[in-house]
């Protein structure tokens, strides 16, 4: 499929390094021009599901100025200038809860928003998590460290008490490769034979015995 194509583009906002605003002119395959497309840039950022060694969940229950109420929330934070996603994620890990992890995953780079830009976000999955010193970390919320049990953690998914999406999308990933890592969900040797006796390698109907293919 091709692509739009950025041909200008105008800072109309800049406020601080936290915000910025362009309009961009921009040709679509068809030759038509689009001037004045709204793209918005914030920070890239990180958000990390983090398990101890106990096999226990790392969350915060806090407050956010654009959410209603309280909120659950992983290990997160801004990406800073010249510094990379994950040494960034391994950052906010330790100064926010005090923990380090011996092993970490990848879980995806995501844009925020389609259309819009916005950011890209870079989410982990942090385990064998060990707390090593008191977290000194600068949010402006109100935060309490949470250790959430699998059971509890997916009770919280289930009733969205992560009312942000990057959270709950962060959440929602590592639960899954924790299953694939540890072989949940996979079918068993039988049942994998049964369906290839069924249907043949790569999906395919099996080949009749030579005696009766010319039947």
């Amino acid at each position: 499929m091709r692509l739009w194509k950025t041909l200008e583009r105008k800072t109309v906002l800049k406020h601080g390094r936290y915000l910025t605003v362009e309009d961009h002119t921009i040709r679509l395959p068809d030759g038509r021009i689009i001037r004045k497309w709204p793209w918005v840039i914030t920070p890239d950022y990180i958000d990390v599901m983090a398990v101890t060694e106990e096999g226990k969940f790392l969350c915060f229950r806090q407050t956010k100025y654009a959410v209603s109420g309280e909120t659950l929330a992983p290990v997160g934070g801004y990406i800073e200038p010249g510094e990379k996603p994950l040494a960034c994620a391994r950052r906010e890990l330790f100064e926010e809860t005090g923990y380090r992890a011996r092993r970490w995953t990848r879980l995806g780079r995501y844009c925020v928003g389609a259309n819009r830009g916005i950011a890209t976000a870079h989410l982990y999955l942090a385990q064998g998590a060990r707390r090593v010193t008191a977290p000194h970390a600068d949010d402006l919320e109100e935060q309490q460290l949470l250790l959430l049990s699998r059971k509890e953690l997916e009770r919280a998914l289930d009733r969205g008490d992560f009312k942000v999406l990057a959270w709950a999308t962060v959440m929602a990933l590592g639960l899954r490769r924790l299953d694939r890592s540890s072989g949940a969900g996979k079918p068993s040797c039988r049942r994998r034979a049964a369906r290839r006796g069924r249907t043949g390698r790569f999906g395919q109907s099996p080949s009749p015995p030579a005696g009766e293919r010319s039947r």
